[in-house]
């Protein structure tokens, strides 16, 4: 035989209190019928009845402010006291549940900030804290290994214990959205990113994560990249060779044979054009370039000779090649790196826009003062959902058209690593059918203004 449900420890004390109030009351009616006995008492002996019911209520009263008074004293000491009977008594255990809910609501929210206090102590992730003034109020143990600090840090500003300048310069951007990757005050072997976030009204969480593992992984990768595309090109260097050696020699031969060669040849110069891409792009990732290889670049001179190369590999598409260009306005760059990848915008512009479609040139300096190259067509378009994804190596939108093009799935990745060594930035702005607008700005310290003799470089 099963034992019937327990009932709930709030429904019993609920029931319990109110047992209890019903207790308190007839407490407090025994009080007053005791009063007003006292006062009849003295009636019989011969008083005044209204003098003695207004003393029977002056009694009453004088109890009540009594027992009110004890209420009172207990709850500034912040204990129950004695027991008080009556209509204060229930105001006594009222206070009485009160306190203690209150008291288990403290002691609950004490036990869950303990475990938020130890869970955020222990995440492998730097966490800090910081004011206003970017003081550390508080910080995780990973934070002291990551980061190089001690917990006696607490109350000192964080830019002046991490003193790199790279790590300054981004702080003071504030919540940029920009993720800051450097070396590890703690250790060289180590690279972090951080993150900055706000936090309440007036406060900041400075998030660091360990990405060694993955700059290592990368550093393979790129190795790897390297090393097979190196290898790779004295073969295929030499088969290209050979079959361009029996495409001289068997022309007047049998035309299957003569078209299979063909149709190697034409996959090995693809082959080889992939491996120079690559080559190109390891070289871009893995290396910095110098400061003495950035030099001032006659932009007009540049885009002039891209918008006849364009013309030339248009042919008999006849597209509309059209220019706007600041004549004045220089760019401080690297100009073997410029025209590559600038060059790559205008050919995928050429190459996927249809016959006698037009094509604009750009270059000019926004508001903000910034140069911009922009590349704007008439052509295919490209959908939104494609758009993040154009400077991945390899990625096409169309496998078939790209390779009937010529294209080998680098291009938009070198033009994206180009920029950045530019410090400028790739906006793609297209719809299907509507045609394309490729845009690289570049900060407004590398544009310079050059009238006849004179330049004036433009302020940042």
């Amino acid at each position: 035989m099963s034992r019937p449900p327990r009932p709930s420890s709030s429904s019993s004390q609920q029931r319990r209190a109110r047992r209890l109030g019903v207790a308190r009351w007839r407490q407090e009616l025994f009080l007053l019928l005791l009063c007003l006995s006292v006062g009849g008492l003295l009636w019989f002996a011969g008083g005044n009845a209204g003098g003695m019911l207004a003393l029977s209520l002056a009694l009453y009263a004088a109890s009540l402010i009594y027992r009110l008074m004890r209420v009172a004293r207990a709850a500034r000491r912040h204990h129950s006291g004695a027991a008080v009977y009556g209509l204060p008594g229930l105001i006594q255990d009222r206070q009485r549940r009160i306190r203690s809910a209150w008291g288990r609501r403290q002691r609950k929210l004490a036990d869950l900030l303990k475990r938020y206090h130890h869970s955020a102590m222990s995440v492998p992730d730097a966490m800090i804290v910081l004011a206003p003034n970017r003081e550390i109020e508080w910080l995780n143990h990973a934070a002291c290994d990551l980061l190089g600090l001690h917990r006696n840090d607490v109350g000192l500003r964080v830019d002046n214990l991490i003193r790199d300048p790279a790590f300054t310069r981004w702080l003071s951007e504030g919540v940029s959205g920009r993720a800051l990757e450097f070396q590890s005050p703690a250790g060289e072997h180590r690279a972090l990113s951080l993150r900055l976030e706000a936090y309440g009204d007036d406060r900041w969480l400075l998030i660091g994560r360990d990405v060694t593992a993955l700059y290592r992984l990368q550093g393979v990768r790129q190795d790897f990249v390297a090393n097979v595309s190196h290898e790779l090109r004295t073969p295929l260097t030499v088969l290209a060779g050979y079959l361009e050696t029996l495409l001289d020699t068997e022309e007047d031969t049998d035309a299957e044979f003569y078209r299979i060669l063909t149709h190697m040849h034409q996959q090995s110069e693809r082959m080889r054009r992939i491996v120079e891409d690559l080559l190109l792009l390891s070289r871009l990732e893995t290396t910095h370039p110098d400061a003495e290889y950035f030099e001032p670049i006659d932009m007009q001179d540049l885009l002039t000779t891209m918008a006849e190369d364009a013309r030339l590999l248009s042919g008999e598409d006849r597209h509309q090649i059209l220019c706007e260009i600041d004549a004045e306005l220089w760019l401080v760059g690297i100009v073997r790196e410029l025209h590559s990848a600038l060059s790559n915008l205008v050919f995928n512009a050429v190459k996927y826009t249809p016959s006698e479609g037009t094509i604009t040139m750009s270059w000019r300096q926004n508001a903000q003062g910034e140069p911009v190259f922009s590349v704007r067509d008439t052509g295919i378009g490209i959908e939104p959902r494609h758009i993040p994804r154009l400077t991945e190596r390899f990625y096409r939108i169309d496998v078939g058209r790209s390779r009937a093009r010529g294209g080998t799935g680098l291009g938009l990745a070198i033009v994206k690593h180009v920029i950045l060594r530019h410090d400028a930035r790739l906006d793609i702005v297209s719809q299907p059918n509507q045609g394309s607008t490729f845009s690289v700005t570049f900060p407004a310290s590398r544009a310079e203004r050059h009238v006849g003799r004179l330049m004036q470089r433009s302020s940042t």
